[in-house]
């Protein structure tokens, strides 16, 4: 199931419609209220939000979905007029895992609600790296015992250097697996939520591998 939470009616009709023709279960709301007592019955795979809502904002809607333990992981892919760069990284670090900015295709839409259903799939685990351990599923972070307050995206970029411990990735591909590849911020976004990562982390921060001239890795133990 999908939720699009959009209050403008012809684009939630057209996108309801054509996700329903594609064999993707979708519901449409056009204010946060009726959003919400659906979210009550039933907590979709998906939720398509529009940022300009009545009632509260989407920025709004998103954050108290990441701040619910039932909801925290739920995939959000943010549609809205707004297609400044500020506007997308106000979005992208608020929790949101993909922008499309209005008026959008639906073929690259499918494409990108795809493209997040499988990111999204896989089970989160426990990561131990020295005195670092990551419980993603409780969304825990601690070093020596003692816990740690990430960002969302500060988070997600952690997660993904443990799962894939050893290699390197590039700064543009951590921009594509991270921010989501409709992101077309520079490539310094990377480099400033290391930076805070590493200085959050404290002494497990060494363990966040600076790649010269290529990218970052998490390796052993430092």
């Amino acid at each position: 199931m999908i939720y699009l939470l959009e209050d403008d009616d012809s684009i939630r009709d057209f996108v309801i419609y054509t996700l329903n023709s594609q064999g993707m279960e979708a519901r449409g709301f056009d204010r946060p209220s009726a959003f919400w007592a659906a979210m009550e019955e039933k907590v979709p795979a998906l939720v398509l939000l529009d940022i300009m809502l009545p009632e509260e904002d989407g920025i709004s809607v998103m954050k108290k979905i990441r701040t619910d333990a039932r909801t925290a992981r739920l995939p959000i892919i943010m549609l809205t007029a707004k297609g400044t760069e500020y506007d997308k990284v106000l979005g992208l670090d608020a929790g949101a895992d993909d922008y499309v900015t209005k008026p959008f295709g639906m073929m690259e839409l499918l494409s990108r609600i795809r493209a997040l259903l499988r990111r999204t799939a896989s089970e989160p685990g426990t990561y131990q790296c020295g005195c670092l351990t990551v419980d993603e599923r409780r969304h825990i972070v601690t070093v020596n015992g003692q816990d740690v307050v990430l960002t969302q995206k500060e988070f997600e970029l952690l997660c993904l250097l443990l799962q894939n411990r050893g290699q390197v990735f590039t700064r543009e591909r951590l921009i594509e697996q991270v921010w989501g590849y409709a992101f077309t911020g520079e490539t310094r976004t990377v480099d400033v939520h290391v930076r805070t990562l590493r200085q959050k982390l404290g002494p497990a921060g060494a363990y966040v591998q600076t790649v010269r001239g290529y990218g970052y890795k998490i390796d052993g133990e430092g």
